[in-house]
């Protein structure tokens, strides 16, 4: 049961090389595993996965790297019960001592994978990021960790519609378990957030999209956990400016209850208004790093503002929050960001575009664990089929990070803290 050379890495690496290495990596992962047979097949999976070939699901996985055993195959990550919290441990432990520290980030986003039936685990008319709008997809909260542009994927967790949280009949057929009841995006992304807090992962900050960035929830959560962050906001993002203050009005009838809520001394402003308002002066074109096809570049701008996220305020609206930097980015193409971050407040320009630009990084991992590993292959139905085959593809990709450094020779040492 041996695969050819991982598709995904360079000729520095013989055959034999990688085969031992990929075993010597796998040690900490398998004591994970409850039984020998599960021990015995994980390594397996994960060879198929890193193998070449263009299907990595599990009837041609198996064709090519263990003939004739495709039944085992496919008990062991779609119908085998296994935990994946010690696993999933160990691959913080593992993405922590490749990319953790100081200057590397906690990235939230989403991923969708396409499916024709409608019998898979959460699949759902909804928005698919790959096709750039709704189709019949699933879609998973994704969290990885990046420093120096090296991504490392560390959860991927179903999102599961409420058309599907609600039907116990469907809830069977998939095996979804009981305490799984529906959870909003950004709650299931904050969850694993403080998972990753509390595995004593070192990071500097967490990045999100507009998805989201523009939930005051979830932006709140983040703080509650004494985190920074830089999240994308929409265009209509309402913001009050940094001075404005909240005063309750003297009431001028001695009738009836005083009043309770106060009144902002200025209307909140749209994002996209507070940047119109601007001279273009303060905008600055800044290089955020080298691509392929030369530096990547935009105009920035950024203010000091209050989020609308408050407490009431009269004419139920949200009152002024915790003051934030608000940024503006204006692309060669015309269009137009919008972001918000708890950055301090002495944060230079420069910092906060290379910070909110650092959020690539989770689009090139998802685009690489699809293409090459495989991770939108698979044809299960079942929930724990699907976080079993989403979590040995995390580890495939974990592993090739690693190889990566070994092959270079000159791995990135690890910033002191």
């Amino acid at each position: 049961m041996t695969a050819d050379k991982p598709s995904s890495s360079t000729d520095k690496l013989t055959e034999d090389h990688w085969e031992r290495e990929l075993e010597r990596w796998l040690e900490p992962f398998l004591r994970e595993f409850g039984y020998p047979s599960q021990r015995k097949w994980a390594p397996v999976y994960l060879r198929g996965l890193l193998a070449p070939g263009d299907r990595k699901s599990i009837e041609p996985m198996a064709a090519r790297i263990c003939p004739g055993e495709t039944q085992q195959l496919h008990h062991f990550v779609s119908t085998s019960t296994w935990d994946t919290s010690g696993h999933e441990r160990v691959l913080l432990e593992k993405a922590d001592a490749l990319v953790g520290g100081r200057g590397a980030h906690l990235i939230v986003d989403d991923t969708a994978l396409v499916k024709k039936g409608r019998h898979s685990v959460g699949v759902a008319q909804q928005y698919c990021g790959q096709l750039g709008k709704n189709a019949n997809c699933q879609a998973l909260v994704s969290v990885t960790l990046a420093r120096d542009e090296i991504p490392v994927p560390v959860a991927l967790r179903l999102y599961l519609p409420e058309e599907w949280a609600q039907d116990p009949e469907r809830r069977r057929r998939v095996r979804v378990p009981e305490d799984v009841t529906f959870q909003a995006k950004w709650r299931i992304a904050l969850e694993e957030v403080e998972r990753v807090v509390r595995s004593g992962v070192e990071f500097d900050d967490v990045l999100a999209d507009a998805g989201y960035g523009s939930c005051a929830e979830f932006r709140r959560g983040l703080s509650d956990l004494g985190l920074k962050w830089a999240v994308g906001v929409q265009s209509n993002f309402c913001v009050y400016a940094k001075s404005v203050h909240v005063q309750i009005p003297t009431s001028q009838s001695h009738m009836g209850r005083p009043r309770t809520r106060g009144e902002p001394s200025a209307m909140p402003m749209k994002a996209k208004d507070v940047f119109a308002a601007l001279e273009r002066k303060a905008f600055r074109t800044i290089v955020w790093r080298s691509g392929t096809k030369g530096p990547l570049q935009a105009s920035f701008a950024a203010v000091r503002v209050r989020p609308a996220d408050g407490p009431s305020v009269l004419g139920r609206r949200h009152g002024p929050g915790e003051e934030a930097w608000l940024v503006c980015e204006k692309r060669t193409s015309g269009e137009k960001k919008y972001y918000l971050s708890n950055y301090p407040p002495k944060t230079d320009l420069d910092t906060l575009a290379a910070v909110i630009k650092a959020r690539w990084a989770c689009e090139q991992a998802h685009q690489q664990m699809k293409e090459e590993l495989g991770l939108d292959h698979f044809e299960g139905r079942s929930w724990a089929g699907l976080h079993h085959h989403a979590l040995l593809t995390m580890m495939a990709f974990a592993f090739l990070q690693h190889l990566r450094q070994l092959e270079n020779k000159a791995p990135a040492q690890r910033p002191a803290a």
